[in-house]
């Protein structure tokens, strides 16, 4: 990797840059028993959704992070929310010390809502700060520092449809997943991720099995054979935070919802329809005091960086 002077002549003439950090949805979630490392193996599809956090990096003397949005005071006080330690292992391999950028996370996805935010957030920040400070970066290398965010980070990184194995680090494309419309529904609760993770222990699932491709990957057909999928986090997760019972059930009672599902550790929920008109519809219909809803388009959403004015 060559490690270019962030500040030279050279380096692309862009002050600011912005992009999506797209929510991830998972498909179906296999999971194993815990490890001896302490880690589950697992098997996930995921796909991404065209709604997300907003993140925005421009040049500036040193690292800083700013967190807006409305979602911004569920994060913790130190915010970071692995953005800052995703840049500063970039920073690190490039030589350059801490990245001479301030980061705008404009934080539009609930919080511990098993939609990989915080891992997309860091995702994005690389993407971008590497393209800013004309960093010549390769995407597998990008994939190695996404790690700094967790195992689902190369996932997040790529934002587009995979396979996910071992503990979420192993990726295989999956191009042949067709575009989905479903809705998200947040009940408006937290899903710790790791009090999920110790209540699955309690009584662990059927494993991390990969099931057979469908044989035919048309919408109809792909959704029929996830119905016959899983989460092995969303027992575990209810008995944690029972309120997403509720969500699960409005969604499931939603006209014309094919599929209901929890994603993630929770506690946001989704459902797949049709057709475009059929998710808007849920959408509104869904929409509730204190809850969370939107209607998205499931597959590979556009992340390219885009220049701010």
């Amino acid at each position: 990797m060559s490690t270019p002077d962030a500040l030279s002549d050279d380096a692309p003439s862009d002050d600011v840059l912005s992009g999506l950090a797209p929510a991830k949805i998972n498909l179906l979630l296999h999971v194993g028993a815990v490890q001896a490392d302490g880690y589950h193996p697992l098997v996930s599809l995921a796909a991404f959704a065209d709604i997300g956090d907003r993140v925005t990096v421009r040049r500036a003397q040193a690292l800083s992070l700013e967190v807006e949005g409305p979602f911004a005071a569920g994060l913790e006080a130190e915010g970071d929310n692995l953005i800052i330690k995703a840049l500063l292992a970039l920073g690190e391999a490039a030589g350059i010390g801490a990245p001479p950028v301030a980061v705008t996370l404009d934080k539009r996805l609930p919080i511990a809502a098993g939609l990989g935010g915080g891992s997309a957030d860091a995702g994005a920040a690389l993407r971008l700060t590497a393209r800013l400070l004309g960093l010549d970066v390769p995407e597998d290398e990008l994939e190695r520092l996404a790690l700094a965010a967790g195992a689902d980070g190369p996932m997040c990184l790529r934002s587009r449809p995979a396979w996910a194995s071992g503990v979420g680090e192993a990726l295989e494309d999956e191009p042949r997943l067709p575009t989905l419309h479903g809705v998200l529904l947040n009940p408006g609760l937290p899903s710790p991720t790791g009090a999920v993770y110790r209540a699955y222990d309690a009584a662990p699932a059927a494993g991390a099995g990969r099931p057979p491709s469908p044989d035919d990957w048309s919408v109809a057909s792909v959704i029929d054979w996830l119905s016959a999928q899983r989460n092995d986090l969303e027992a575990p997760a209810l008995s944690v935070t029972p309120g997403i019972s509720d969500a699960l059930a409005a969604m499931r009672a939603a006209p014309d919802c094919r599929l209901t599902r929890m994603s993630g550790s929770g506690a946001t929920v989704f459902g797949l329809f049709d057709d475009r008109a059929a998710a808007i519809e849920a959408a509104f219909a869904l929409d509730r005091p204190g809850w969370w809803s939107r209607p998205v388009v499931l597959g590979a959403p556009d992340i390219e960086p885009r220049s701010v004015i």
